[in-house]
């Protein structure tokens, strides 16, 4: 055992930490779906309920994460088995597991239209096609039995080489690259969409503080999207936590990455809704927004053509950076628990993942596949692509709030006062309280949002 331990990979710099760990977090959802929900609850009065939600859930269970794996040196499930043995606490690295599966099967068919979309950028597909036009091509794309699947399978591969290469010479290298590289693209498009004529409108979606938009929808918006967009409750981060070096502290490093997610989530907005606003486009969210709304933008705007690749090479790169880090979950577990060879876990957890998306994949538009649910006497209709992802948001909360409860109550507080510490290496104020949010703040808003997701899953 003590041999294994010593050949595990790990993190070689303080930056390569918060590059990977940041680009674990940054994804799909920063760029069309924050920006949005900032907007339409109210703007910065949103954002200050959403950093309060932060504080809540997010920072004390990515701590905890990292916290976990650190102290075990294991992957998601090993790590609880090294520190609640013989008891069932190994379940909640299994449902962490089961999740980064299914997350990673749907994540990356969608990540393959970030990349066909890359291709029609640079082709020049979008010009002069009309909103109408824009719709039916995403439409029919999505639809299609072959295109998407192959620009998944593209996408998996870059993926899996980038998890081939092992933590260090793999994950972080890449991360080192493209975060920065992502992050001078959102800059660039920043840069153009706030010189653009009539941009005020669009930071003023964002920004204009306008409490009387603060519902109990907008509070429940910022609570699940506190909690999913630090890519929490499936194990990515126990897995890059076990990748932590000793000397390391855990307190800063959580508190970088999460003002990473959400600096890189308003930046992304203030590249896309001025551009939207100056040409007078009514606003969206999710996949209607990048892949419909902003070619129409891209269309109207002077360079236009190259913003469109740029958009886009940035949509592929937030995608990359998330997908690296939930596969090395599946990976790190094949490899230390079940003793498979790094590369033969890497390769048949890509290949399983990518056949699982690619059926998904054909449910959106070839494969009549439909999973019924009984509620009130009326049968709900899900489509299995819909139903995955569905899925997911009740795994992702649950698995979070085993995590919280597994921290609060089932380590002891020298072994957190340890950890948190370095040994002792330095001092840190937080404890009673990060005991406290995981105890009792964090469990009760985990579990508003687990609730939430489950009544609007099955309403």
């Amino acid at each position: 055992m003590e041999n294994n331990k010593l050949q595990r990979d790990s993190f070689g710099s303080k930056f390569g930490i918060i590059a990977a760990a940041a680009g674990s977090a940054i994804g799909l959802g920063n760029i069309w779906k924050f920006p949005y929900i900032t907007g339409v609850y109210g703007g910065s009065a949103f954002i200050i309920v959403y950093l309060l939600c932060i504080a809540g859930i997010g920072l004390p269970i990515m701590l905890s994460e990292f916290l976990i794996g650190r102290r075990a040196q294991a992957n998601a499930v090993g790590a609880f088995k090294k520190q609640a043995p013989g008891t069932p606490w190994f379940l909640t690295g299994t449902l962490g597991l089961a999740a980064a599966v299914i997350i990673l099967s749907f994540y990356g068919v969608v990540a393959g239209w970030t990349l066909d979309y890359v291709f029609r950028a640079i082709t020049n597909q979008f010009a002069n096609m009309a909103p109408a036009q824009l719709g039916d091509m995403f439409g029919g794309f999505i639809t299609s039995p072959v295109r998407p699947i192959v620009w998944q399978v593209v996408f998996m591969l870059l993926t899996l080489g980038v998890v081939l290469g092992g933590v260090k010479d793999g994950i972080e290298k890449y991360s080192k690259i493209l975060m920065p590289f992502l992050l001078g693209i959102i800059v660039i498009l920043n840069i153009r969409a706030l010189t653009l004529p009539g941009a005020s409108e669009g930071i003023s979606f964002l920004f204009k503080p306008d409490f009387s938009k603060l519902s109990a929808a907008a509070v429940l918006s910022a609570l699940g999207h506190a909690f999913f967009s630090l890519s929490l409750g499936m194990g990515t981060m126990i897995t890059y936590g076990s990748y932590i070096s000793k000397k390391e502290n855990l307190g800063k490093t959580a508190l970088q990455v999460t003002i990473a997610d959400t600096v890189i989530a308003l930046l992304a907005g203030l590249a896309i809704f001025p551009a939207v606003f100056a040409f007078g486009i009514e606003p969206s969210a999710g996949p209607g927004l990048v892949f419909i709304t902003l070619p129409n933008v891209f269309n109207q705007m002077p360079g236009g053509y190259i913003f469109s690749i740029l958009f886009f090479v940035l949509l592929a790169v937030a995608a990359l950076t998330s997908s690296v880090s939930i596969l090395e979950v599946v990976v790190a577990y094949f490899a230390e628990e079940k003793g498979v060879s790094r590369k033969a876990a890497a390769i048949w957890s890509t290949v399983a993942i990518t056949i699982l998306g690619a059926f998904e994949s054909l449910t959106n538009g070839t494969v009549n596949f439909k999973l019924p649910f009984l509620k009130s006497g009326e049968i709900l209709s899900l489509g299995f692509f819909d139903w995955m992802i569905e899925l997911s948001d009740m795994m992702l909360p649950l698995g979070g709030l085993f995590i919280a409860l597994f921290v609060g109550y089932k380590m002891l507080r020298k072994d957190v006062e340890d950890e948190v510490t370095n040994s002792g290496a330095f001092k840190v104020g937080y404890v009673s309280a990060f005991l406290f949010a995981v105890k009792v703040i964090a469990p009760i808003l985990i579990a508003i949002v687990f609730f939430n997701n489950l009544f609007g899953f099955l309403k």
